[in-house]
């Protein structure tokens, strides 16, 4: 029965480290940032006001988690201006989300070459791995997903948000959103 593995991992996921951009598994939860923001703007807790993505004010730790909200409450044009904004365009992390949002709006070709530009720049990036094996089920390629599945082992990325949700989307084909 695949409900077993499904209730398992609702129990499981919960307690897993989340790879990049926030310290668990759980979906981000909406602030003032994709709320009542305007388009560039990230809600600055220390000021209480939405600033400009460029401020120096803020960093990308903070930029990576507006970037997550963002995307995940489907604002992704919002999220591309946030990611503009970043210090190091050619990072691995940026390349990661930039596949991430390509791969929610449908352009599979680009999150592929997004994806595979950040294992360049870093091929342990388990995150990366973990969406282009999704991206690998999108596109009808259970043996790709497979393969990033068993990479993400192989460089330590066992009981990780990043192996957890690859594996749950092989076997019920539910891709993720954050």
């Amino acid at each position: 029965m695949r409900i077993i593995p499904l209730l398992a991992a609702a129990i499981i996921i919960p307690s897993i480290a989340f790879a990049a951009g926030s310290q668990d598994s759980s979906p981000p939860k909406s602030t003032k940032t994709s709320t009542e923001c305007k388009a560039g703007e990230i809600f600055d807790a220390a000021s209480q006001t939405c600033v400009d993505s460029q401020s120096g004010s803020l960093n990308d730790e903070l930029r990576y988690d507006a970037v997550r909200e963002l995307a995940y409450a489907g604002a992704y044009d919002r999220a591309l201006l946030v990611l503009s904004s970043m210090t190091d365009q050619a990072s691995s992390p940026v390349l990661t989300y930039r596949g991430f949002i390509a791969r929610k709006t449908g352009d599979m070709d680009s999150a592929m070459e997004f994806y595979t530009a950040a294992l360049e720049a870093n091929a342990d990036n388990i995150l990366a791995r973990s969406y282009m094996g999704q991206a690998h089920l999108t596109l009808g390629d259970r043996t790709g997903a497979e393969n990033q599945l068993a990479e993400i082992r192989m460089r330590g990325g066992r009981d990780t948000w990043a192996e957890a949700s690859l594996k749950i989307a092989l076997q019920s084909g539910k891709t993720f959103s954050y």
